[in-house]
Order: structure tokens, then C-alpha cells, then sequence
């Protein structure tokens, strides 16, 4: 059965988690999750994803009462402290393309610090010395369940969810360094959320429709179906090399249109606003500050 998961604070300033409705407008938080069925969750949302509760509150979903407004509430990085934030370089065609470059058959990763990970509708701040602030949306991946050496065919049953992940890149100390870490690795530098779609709710992971607008001028439209690598290839190939954990993210890669490709780059200014859009899992805006 789906389900939306969301880590939240409350109107007590608490952090807890709760379930998000299928339209995404209200939410039930855990407590009254707790009330309306009877079973006693635990505090992290981590054990609640992945060690079985989750399951467990399935079975009574006709029982819950989404008695909140989404709006009521903040939203937060669904996933604190994971393991691991894996991200594809170039793994769209058009983006590829874009950049001069022939895209390769395997996934080409770089790794995100979880220091970067900010909340779905926080401001991104940047450090007054970068000069060319660039924008990638991403369709992220949330690992379930431990993994190793997992079959194509079967690499998408080790997929808890997906989320949104923007992956904010400071080109300018990209390409003096010649690698992706410190550019993209700035703290608040991957805003994500605003919640986790279980899988179930996502039937083609391959065929989502992405939008990215700054200050409400498209600046992406894609698809997931321009992915060089779909995501159960993704999977297979990375643990071939390194065990998954559950709650590990794989960012699978941006779809051309980013600031860095255009004939007279358009990159971040203080006070913009990046609204990333993918279909089925909802939309993530962030304003840019520099500092």
C-alpha cells in the first residue's frame, strides 16, 4: 500500500515524523498514529521505515485521520544522518550532450557529506567567494534494506522510496578543483524531501516528469526517461562494489538546462528562489542567500 512519509517539527517545535495523504495536503503525525492503531512506534523515523513498523501501520491505514494541514507543520530532510549520499555526474543524455560529453555506461558517482542536506523549504546559503552558483534537480533514491551484489532484475526491491534532491553546485570551485566534492558538498547545498514516496506509489521510476524554475522561469524540462542508467542498473552496479544501507540516497543525476550549458549562464543570485517539480513526488523551493 503507499504511503508518504515525512520527518516533521510540530507545533511544539519537536521533531517527530508522520504520514502524508495521497494529495500531500494533510498529514497525520506519529502520536496520533499511535492513538488510531494502537501500535507503539518508535521515536526514530529511521527504525519506523525500515525495521518493520511501517508494515505494521499498513495493515491499519484505514483507521487514520489526517487530522493536519501539511501547512501546519515544517517539513524536514526526510532521512537524518544517512549512511551515504551517492550522486551520478552526466547521467542524462541531453545533459550530457550539453556539456560536450559522450556519457558513460556506468554510473560515474561522486559523494555528498550528509552536512550538506537541508530542508525542502530552507534557504541555501552560499559563501560570499563562490561566483557560479548552478542548479540540478535530481530524483534521489532511498535504499531500504541492506544490499550487496543485487541482480539487476531485482535491484528495485531494495528501494524504500524516492524523493527529490536539488544539487546545488558551486561550478566555479568544480572546475578549479577538477572534481565534484568541495563545490557540491557546501553545507545546506542539497535540499531534499519534501517527503519519501514509497515505492509502490511510484510505478515507472523512469517516466517522472521534472521541472525546475528559477524565480518562476523553466529552467529544466525533462523526464526520468532520459536517464543513460536506470535506476535498477544504478543499484546493481554500486553494489557490486559497496554494501547499501538502509537509508543511503542515490541521486540519479540532473536533465539538461542548467545554468553552466546555456550560451550566456544564467547562474544562482542572492534572493533567488529554485523550484524543483517531480512528478508523484511533489516539490521542494528553496531561496538562495549568499553570505
Amino acid at each position: 500500500m503507499t504511503m508518504k512519509v515525512a520527518r516533521i517539527k510540530d507545533s511544539k517545535v519537536k521533531e517527530t515524523y508522520g504520514i502524508i495523504s495521497y494529495d500531500g495536503k494533510s498529514i497525520v503525525t506519529k502520536a496520533e498514529i499511535q492513538q488510531q492503531t494502537g501500535i507503539p512506534l518508535p521515536p526514530n523515523i529511521k527504525d519506523f521505515m525500515f525495521r518493520g513498523w511501517l508494515d505494521e501501520v499498513r495493515q491499519h491505514k484505514g483507521k487514520l485521520k489526517y487530522s493536519h494541514k501539511v501547512t501546519d507543520v515544517e517539513l524536514l530532510a526526510p532521512i537524518p544522518n544517512p549512511p551515504k549520499i551517492i550522486c551520478l555526474a552526466f547521467n542524462y543524455y541531453d545533459h550530457a550532450r550539453d556539456a560536450g560529453l559522450t556519457p558513460s555506461d556506468e554510473p560515474v558517482i561522486f559523494m555528498k557529506p550528509r552536512t550538506a542536506l537541508n530542508e525542502p523549504y530552507k534557504d541555501v546559503i552560499c559563501p560570499s567567494f563562490v561566483t557560479r552558483l548552478d542548479y540540478e534537480a535530481e530524483l534521489a533514491v532511498v535504499i531500504g534494506k541492506e544490499t550487496k551484489k543485487v541482480a539487476e532484475d531485482a535491484a528495485l526491491d531494495s528501494v524504500f522510496g524516492y524523493m527529490i534532491l536539488h544539487d546545488v553546485s558551486a561550478r566555479d570551485i568544480q572546475f578549479k578543483d577538477k572534481q565534484f566534492t568541495r563545490g557540491k558538498g557546501i553545507d545546506t547545498f542539497a535540499p531534499c524531501g519534501p517527503w519519501i514516496t514509497t515505492r509502490e506509489e511510484v510505478t515507472d521510476p523512469q517516466n517522472l516528469k521534472i521541472v525546475t524554475m528559477v524565480n518562476n522561469e523553466v529552467r529544466q524540462n525533462s523526464s526520468s526517461s532520459n536517464m543513460v542508467i536506470p535506476i535498477r542498473r544504478i543499484i546493481s552496479v554500486l553494489s557490486r562494489t559497496m554494501t547499501l544501507e538502509p537509508g543511503d540516497i542515490i541521486s540519479t543525476g540532473t536533465p539538461a538546462g542548467v545554468a553552466m550549458s546555456m550560451k550566456e549562464p544564467k547562474y544562482l543570485k542572492d534572493g533567488d528562489v529554485v523550484e524543483i517539480t517531480i512528478e508523484k513526488l511533489g516539490t521542494i523551493r528553496n531561496r538562495i542567500v549568499f553570505q
